[in-house]
């Protein structure tokens, strides 16, 4: 056989003008049995210090490269300055929170009441117990903790006090019940206004008003008896008959029990005062020869 050329003819030599450049293979050897002539040693003769490489740790990294375990000092602080941490509300927070404010229903309305601003006047309206063999509730309303007409916010705790009032006498009332009203000791600064009074009256629900025996006024004085007589015309005639004046304690003990009946100690001792003045009228009146009326037991009471 001829042995393979060694070269090949050129573009227009040797007449072919179309035959292309040929080359050929080398002759590789495969085998599996390690030599000296193998291209690439084994891993068992590799010279390679692992102590001298890089770890990842240590490895500088690129512009692009991201830090995905820790963002840098400069991130951290503007990540700082943009969100504040979110305030834990505790439950006990939110007990007081709830307490701050209470919502009721009063005339098929739903109202919220500051229960923080009325705080120190919720004291004006209490439950006295029961009279007629436990089935009537004694409720007690004390003047006195009213709130001062010359605050700044005086109307808005007017306010809210009126829908508290209104809202606790539901809660208290079932049957029928008497309402006493402790007018003693009150300054003319803190007796509530006409409208006050009015309101009271006309958003008290229809139950309320059928059931209620009577409304008992402690220590009358002129400006309280005047007063129902300007709003005589808004009330029913009913009402108006239910009303009754009692001008010391112990008459008050005699129409019912005292026994959870709260009285506040500026009520007490203003009763003993008229009680000592009208022992004093008394006395004085018996030595000048005058005629005491009967069942009277403070005429400066009466006087007012």
């Amino acid at each position: 056989p001829l042995a393979p050329p060694t070269s090949l003819p050129l573009q227009g030599q040797g007449g072919v003008a179309s035959q292309r450049k040929k080359l050929s293979a080398p002759r590789i050897s495969l085998s599996l049995d390690q030599s000296e002539d193998d291209l690439f040693d084994t891993p068992d003769d590799l010279d390679i210090n692992v102590d001298d490489l890089d770890t990842p740790d240590e490895a500088d990294y690129t512009d692009h490269e991201i830090d995905w375990e820790e963002p840098q000092a400069s991130q951290r602080d503007s990540v700082k300055e943009t969100a504040e941490p979110i305030p834990t509300y505790s439950a006990e927070e939110e007990r007081q929170d709830s307490k701050l404010w209470r919502t009721v229903i009063i005339g098929e309305q739903e109202h919220r009441i500051n229960m923080k601003s009325i705080e120190p006047y919720q004291k004006v309206i209490s439950h006295g117990g029961y009279y007629s063999n436990g089935a009537n509730a004694i409720i007690v309303f004390a003047a006195c903790f009213l709130p001062d007409s010359d605050r700044e916010d005086y109307h808005e705790i007017m306010e809210n006090l009126f829908l508290y009032v209104i809202s606790t006498l539901e809660l208290m009332v079932a049957e029928d019940y008497m309402i006493i009203y402790l007018n003693g000791a009150t300054p003319h600064r803190r007796m509530p206004g006409l409208n006050w009074l009015k309101r009271c009256y006309q958003m008290i629900d229809r139950r309320l008003r059928k059931n209620l025996k009577s409304f008992i006024i402690v220590h009358p004085s002129w400006f309280i008896r005047t007063i129902l007589a300007i709003t005589k015309p808004f009330i029913s005639s009913k009402f108006s008959s239910k009303i009754k004046y009692v001008n010391s304690l112990a008459e008050l003990e005699e129409l019912i029990p005292m026994e959870y009946v709260h009285i506040p100690e500026c009520i007490i001792r203003l009763d003993e005062e008229l009680r000592e003045a009208s022992e004093s009228s008394t006395i004085s009146s018996f030595l000048q020869g005058s005629e005491i009326p009967q069942g009277s037991i403070c005429p400066y009471l009466n006087l007012r």
